[in-house]
């Protein structure tokens, strides 16, 4: 059967064009308005492609395979009184205009963009006083395994490039000449079960072929500048004083059952010139790393803002395990320029260490550790003195201290800025920092702006979103006492556009005028519904309605949900939903449904709680009685018809979709979309279960819906990329689930996307999914059918 096409009415909301993603510069004086199509076509897919080493590359533009591109860029300023085209020449049309990312300069005058030409990837440079007169500052441009970054004077872009000397790529041996042989030595190697690896020492010299790039630095009127000899490079960045090169990179042997990301590697410091200064960790193949734990040695090897060349990194005292019993879990080190110095040992964490924040002042920084087993976040300001020769001193207070799942308590997140050398650092007011958070709230998102004081921890309320709106900030600049805000605003009948307002006023200043290309969906209403689980845990969803509902007719109402895992029932009931934002159905979306006369409880709460060793041993038990208590929620407001009533999921709700239809009956139809149902084949853990199988063999064979396939009674639409590269999630646990119940009797029909992966992204692929989707529910829900 070819590719079909779902309802007009469906077909022509996907065929719309979206908004321009607007890309502000960091002072917010410029933005780049970056056009681009609803959906890329089926042959973007099929551009040739490598799957090695747990990733897939574009070997004719030297970079990572992409998708989606930007098809034009406008840049405007501010008040939107100034907008220029950004051309690009292009005589004689061979060159296809597919953008690949836009960068700007910490200075914000000036941004770079990739385009992918179908033959190369070319970095251009354009400056806001001459956007019509864009540079190119290199066709060689290389982004396999690394990115770019900005020189310190804002100016040069530190990047790879394709080594000038670069022969052709190594031809594949026809005939095999060697057998491929992985050995086990005894140590304890758990691994998830990735996808893409390399399979022979043909993969190896073929990635090794495309993953090499030559350090360079580009600008504008100069020839490119050179640093050392091509490597493996994954990382490179500069010293905030432009002196010294952070590096890391790979080398063999590779691994043919890990992604390149754990292969041995090599972390070194180099001049400015390129040339090796000295190794701090040379790290060997990471293959014997705990479920949920990190490697040994230094990790997170970073330099620290308004230092001219110090680096930080941590290093783990528990040996990475996190089932290790242990005081304090990492060690923090620092080291100077001209690093002939031994590291200073700096502090001792609790926690594991999830990353840090820095300020204006070079010696106050923030250190974020993670408790797994509390699921608690904890943010932590240091203050450092190395005065004399002693140790370093030490003042450290608590910032943050909350559970990862308080929606409620979440206090927001820091502002950052770029400093004079571009590095990110905290924005501040004197002596405080500004906090932006979403608002969660029992009635839905309240975005919200605070100040923070560093030293007495008080905090102010500066704004606060109106109830009938969802409008979050976006950048803040402050001049005297005047606090002026750049938000984005939408509520369900607006759609979203970019203001300016005054922290004190009700003053507010539309800078962007994207109007609402789909007015047949603002008859669609939402609405937060809240009902409670049997054993009284609260729980939440969003209730779509169709337009012209009329209330007290019964519709068939599919639920959609994701289950997700809590530690109490008080974080479990909280409230995710925003009743203000704007609709707008695109894609695969199940939204889709609503256009043609279905209810969707969208986003239903699925918590599994409990002891996050042992969650799972109740976990169909509690995803059951979650779905029950939803749709008996619906049927008791007179909504859904209770005959009428499908599930489904994408993914880890994909998976729920299963195991729900096979431990009730209470559902007519199942979609499931990219999902795993068979957990003997994801042994050494899957989402947040940390046991292998072996320890747990019960529970993995207890909610693999594979088991049960038996049990299934209700007809369920399998779909699934068939290059999905998602862990766990092989495009075979589909085949093997619609085998399991074709085998037994039951109803389904299995769906194979060409070409697509874990999300489905062309347009030929989506159309064919909601169509598939229609006709499913209208079958098995309205008992209508086209066949």
């Amino acid at each position: 059967m070819p590719y079909r096409l779902p309802p007009d009415s469906i077909a022509r909301v996907l065929e719309t064009i979206p908004d321009p993603s607007v890309l502000w510069s960091p002072d917010a004086n410029w933005a780049v308005l970056a056009s681009r199509e609803p959906l890329p076509d089926i042959a973007e897919l099929a551009r040739p492609m490598l799957a090695l080493a747990g990733m897939r590359i574009d070997p004719n533009a030297n970079s990572g395979f992409q998708i989606d591109f930007y098809t034009g860029l406008t840049l405007r300023d501010r008040s939107g009184k100034n907008f220029t085209t950004i051309s690009l020449p292009n005589p004689d049309g061979s060159k296809l205009n597919r953008i690949g990312f836009v960068s700007w300069s910490h200075r914000s005058d000036a941004f770079v963009f990739s385009r992918n030409t179908g033959s190369s990837t070319e970095l251009w440079y354009v400056r806001c006083d001459e956007p019509y007169r864009p540079v190119i500052l290199t066709d060689r441009l290389q982004t396999v395994l690394m990115g770019i970054d900005w020189m310190p004077d804002g100016l040069g872009i530190l990047c790879g490039s394709v080594p000038s000397d670069r022969p052709g790529p190594p031809k594949a041996s026809g005939v095999p000449n060697e057998p491929n042989i992985q050995f086990a030595d005894g140590r304890k190697s758990p691994a998830r079960t990735y996808q893409d690896l390399l399979k022979n020492s043909d993969d190896e010299s073929l990635f090794e072929y495309h993953a090499t790039s030559r350090i360079t630095i580009v600008k504008p009127g100069c020839p490119p500048e050179y640093l050392g000899d091509p490597d493996l490079f994954t990382h490179v960045s500069v010293s905030p004083d432009g002196g010294h090169l952070l590096t890391v990179r790979l080398k063999r042997p590779f691994s043919l059952a890990l992604p390149w990301e754990f292969f041995p590697k090599s972390i070194e410091v180099r001049r400015s010139d390129g040339s090796f200064l000295f190794q701090i960790a040379d790290v060997p193949l990471s293959d014997n790393i705990p479920i949920e734990g990190v490697r040994v040695g230094p990790r997170s090897v970073q330099w620290w803002p308004g230092h001219p060349a110090r680096l930080l990194w941590t290093e783990a005292l528990d040996g990475g395990d996190p089932n290790r019993k242990i005081k304090h879990r990492e060690e923090l080190f620092y080291q100077d320029a001209p690093f002939t110095e031994p590291a200073i040992p700096l502090l001792k964490l609790q926690g594991r260490y999830s990353g840090s924040t820095f300020f204006r002042d070079a010696n106050v920084w923030m250190t974020t550790q993670y408790d797994r087993d509390r699921r608690w976040t904890t943010s932590t300001i240091h203050r450092l003195n190395t005065a004399g020769n002693s140790s370093p001193q030490i003042q450290s207070h608590v910032f943050f201290d909350r559970s990862i799942r308080d929606r409620y308590g979440d206090p927001g997140r820091i502002m950052l800025e770029p400093d004079l050398a571009g590095f990110s650092i905290a924005k501040q007011i004197k002596d405080n920092v500004i906090l932006a958070g979403i608002g969660a709230s029992p009635d839905g998102n309240r975005p919200f702006l605070d100040l923070k004081n560093l030293k007495n921890l008080e905090t102010q309320r500066l704004w606060r979103c109106s109830t009938n709106c969802s409008e979050n900030v976006v950048a803040v600049w402050s001049r005297d006492a005047e606090i002026t805000l750049l938000t984005r605003r939408e509520s369900s009948k607006e759609p979203p556009n970019y203001f300016l307002r005054h922290a004190h006023s009700d003053s507010i200043e539309p800078l962007t005028h994207f109007v609402d290309l789909n007015p047949e969906l603002r008859g669609i209403t939402k609405q937060i519904v809240r009902y409670k689980r049997s054993d009284g845990v609260p729980l939440s969803a969003t209730l779509y309605l169709p337009a012209n509902y009329h209330p007290g007719n019964r519709l068939p109402l599919v639920l959609w949900a994701y289950p997700m895992e809590f530690n109490d029932p008080d974080t479990a009931g909280q409230v995710s939903g925003n009743p203000n934002s704007f609709l707008r159905i695109a894609g695969s979306t199940h939204l889709a449904l609503l256009l043609e006369g279905y209810a969707i409880l969208d986003d239903a709460a699925m918590p599994v709680i409990g002891d996050p060793e042992t969650m799972n041993d109740t976990f169909i038990e509690q995803i059951v009685d979650a779905a029950h208590s939803a749709i008996d929620h619906v049927i008791a407001m007179g909504i859904a018809d209770p005959d009428r009533v499908a599930i489904g999921g994408h993914s880890y709700g994909a998976f729920m979709t299963a195991n729900v239809l096979s431990h009730s009956n209470r559902f007519r139809a199942g979609i499931a979309r990219s999902g795993a149902y068979n957990r003997t084949l994801t042994p050494f853990g899957f989402q947040s279960e940390r046991r292998p199988l072996w320890e747990a063999k019960s529970v993995y064979s207890e909610i693999s819906p594979l088991m049960h396939a038996d049990k299934i009674k209700s007809p369920m639409l399998l779909i699934h990329g068939e290059m999905d590269s998602n862990p766990g999630t092989f495009a075979m646990q589909s085949l093997r689930m619609y085998q399991a119940i074709q085998g037994n009797g039951g109803v389904s029909k299995l769906v194979m996307l060409p070409l697509e992966g874990h999300g489905y992204r062309a347009r030929q692929s989506v159309m064919h999914v909601q169509y598939e989707t229609v006709q499913w529910l209208n079958r098995y829900l309205k008992h209508i059918s086209d066949d």
